[in-house]
């Protein structure tokens, strides 16, 4: 504790730097835990943030009525429930659906999301104590200074003055960044070849009326941030969908896309979950956790972690298959089982699947779901868009298939998977990549709508491993899918978000803070205490006055929000990082008192 003490008249003050969903779920679990661990003692909190509280800038109003969230309503909360493990109490609250009155499997727009998280912003604030008072100041946060053992100041744009804080937390959700060597020699050769080049950028902020209609545009992404940009440039420019058929404006460009992948992410499971759930963690759990954590020489992911990750998925997926689909398999539960559990290697567990599950069709194989174009090629352009749309229908027809329940198990494993890998930090970007592809892809619908635009010529697939090449002039991008085929344009959108790294970020105050010393991960990421969130230095000692939340430590975790009764380390995350600014405060004040 340090030595500093308060004046006692004056209340303790907390500045939350982001007052989006991160913020939002931190006040909610301050107003919880309050009456526990602050009961009585007077406490400013000062929300920093250009945009409205609640939606922040990914959620805010201000947004085309077109883009969707890509989850079922139903499967979006902000509170809490007996699932999560934490310290402080429960205060259930509604789902998205239950809250808006509409379809829990409706794909809701970004708005109506927007809403919902003003109003769970305006309820948080409503259940805090009386003599704990909540200011928003619109604005940005350009650095925080002050010593280890001392008040720190925030300094905000156009003030002159710092606010004073005995605590900062960093929730500032996604981020944009600076360009990096790659996009920067992109950009200027756009610039002198008078062409158009979109960086990596939150697609509803981009400036698409560059993009001219009838011309190509290569697009690089097929995630999330494609979709926004397919529905931006064709229902946004005025076509309409007839059933399966889309009815192109005329103003619309075509986009040709590619990827590392060459697909698109999965479609989001159509039907619900019924029955036995499989009990998870099982290979993958806190022990094993704690055995990577203890290795004093580290641990590899790819070595350590992910032989892990593989038996803990396979594990859900044949429970899932033995327990519900037995017809389909060649002995009984029990016996694959403890056969399954003593298998050790990779190979062992492959021959026991080989000779229990006798439809390759029902066997799991990880590989062959993240790369599903490896090894394969196509003897015409024309013949790989037939591929490849029959490759999108058919996932579209087993994701909403319950046969193929095994899916929805396997999402539940990596649901579980997530809230383990939480606790080792940044163990790179590809286990978040492939995370996202298998359980956070777009709605079907919006699947549907891809292929109809394929046939409508409006979008033209490229293949896995696009590689962009700029010569002559123009962009030329080409995949060892379709040998010997390339198509150049005078345009190239990077369909994917910035990274969130402290090097690059182009927000001031977490470059300020890398430059004073915060300690980064080797991908980049913001270095926190897993316990409760207070920012570490480069020696890895906790800084008793910084905490931070979100995409850009390494803390991360799932989405962008928890689905009931999963758990939810984001949840677990601003609890602990609550109850630990509430217990500083309340002894700072005693202190002042004493």
């Amino acid at each position: 504790m340090s030595s500093e003490t308060l004046d006692p008249e004056a209340p303790a003050t907390l500045v939350i730097v982001g007052a989006g969903p991160r913020g939002t779920g931190l006040i909610e679990r301050i107003a919880a835990n309050a009456p526990e661990l602050y009961a009585g003692s007077g406490l400013d909190i000062h929300l920093v943030d250009p945009h409205p509280p609640g939606a922040g800038r990914i959620w805010r109003a201000a947004q085309s009525p077109l883009l969707w969230m890509n989850s079922h309503a139903e499967d979006v909360t902000m509170f809490t429930d007996e699932s999560v493990e934490m310290a402080g109490p429960v205060r259930p609250g509604p789902t998205l659906h239950e809250w808006a009155g509409i379809d829990g499997r409706t794909f809701a727009d970004r708005q109506l999301q927007g809403s919902y998280l003003r109003w769970v912003h305006e309820q948080a604030v409503a259940a805090l104590p009386p003599e704990i008072t909540v200011h928003h100041h619109p604005g940005r946060a350009l650095r925080v200074s002050g010593p280890r053992s001392g008040r720190q100041q925030v300094w905000l744009e156009g003030r002159d003055q710092p606010l004073p804080a005995d605590l900062v937390v960093l929730a500032h959700g996604h981020l944009d960044a600076e360009l990096d060597d790659e996009q920067r020699e992109l950009a200027a050769y756009a610039a002198e070849h008078g062409l158009v080049h979109l960086p990596p950028d939150f697609t509803a902020d981009s400036d698409l009326s560059a993009l001219p209609a009838g011309e190509p545009v290569l697009v690089r992404g097929f995630g999330l941030a494609f979709v926004d940009l397919m529905v931006l440039l064709t229902e946004g420019r005025g076509g309409r969908y007839e059933g399966d058929t889309y009815v192109p404006s005329g103003r619309e460009p075509v986009l040709y896309v590619g990827s590392r992948r060459g697909v698109p992410y999965h479609s989001k499971i159509g039907y619900d979950w019924t029955g036995e759930r499989p009990p998870l963690p099982r290979f993958l759990g806190p022990a094993e956790i704690d055995g990577l954590l203890a290795r004093p020489e580290g641990f590899d992911f790819r070595r350590d972690v992910w032989p892990l990750v593989e038996k803990e998925l396979g594990f859900a997926h044949y429970h899932r298959l033995f327990t519900v689909h037995a017809e389909r398999t060649a002995i009984a539960w029990t016996d694959f089982e403890e056969k399954y559990e003593a298998a050790s290697e990779g190979a062992e567990r492959e021959a026991l699947v080989a000779s229990a599950v006798p439809d390759p069709r029902d066997r799991l194989d990880l590989a062959a779901l993240d790369r599903p174009l490896d090894g394969v090629a196509y003897g015409s352009f024309a013949e790989f868009q037939e591929g490849l749309r029959g490759y999108v229908e058919d996932d579209l027809s087993r994701r909403h298939d319950a046969a193929h329940s095994t899916d929805l198990a396997v999402f539940l494993g990596l649901l579980s998977v997530y809230g383990q890998l939480v606790r080792l930090g940044d163990i790179g970007s590809w286990w978040h990549g492939f995370f996202s592809y298998l359980a956070s892809g777009p709605p079907g619908p919006r699947l549907r709508q891809l292929l109809a635009l394929s046939r409508a010529g409006v979008l033209k697939f490229v293949g896995a491993d696009m590689a962009v090449h700029a010569r002559d002039g123009v962009f030329r991008a080409s995949s060892a899918t379709v040998p010997g085929f390339s198509v150049e344009a005078r345009a190239l959108a990077e369909a994917r978000l910035p990274e969130p790294t402290l090097r690059r970020a182009l927000d001031p105050l977490l470059r300020e803070l890398h430059a004073d010393g915060a300690g980064e991960t080797p991908d980049g990421l913001l270095r926190v205490d897993r316990a409760d969130g207070r920012v570490l230095d480069r020696a890895g000692l906790p800084h008793p006055r910084r905490f931070a939340l979100g995409p850009h430590t390494d803390g991360r975790t799932p989405g962008a929000f928890t689905r009931p009764r999963t758990g939810g380390p984001a949840f677990r995350q601003n609890d602990a990082t609550a109850r630990a600014a509430l217990v500083f405060l309340r002894d700072l004040g005693a202190d002042a008192v004493g």
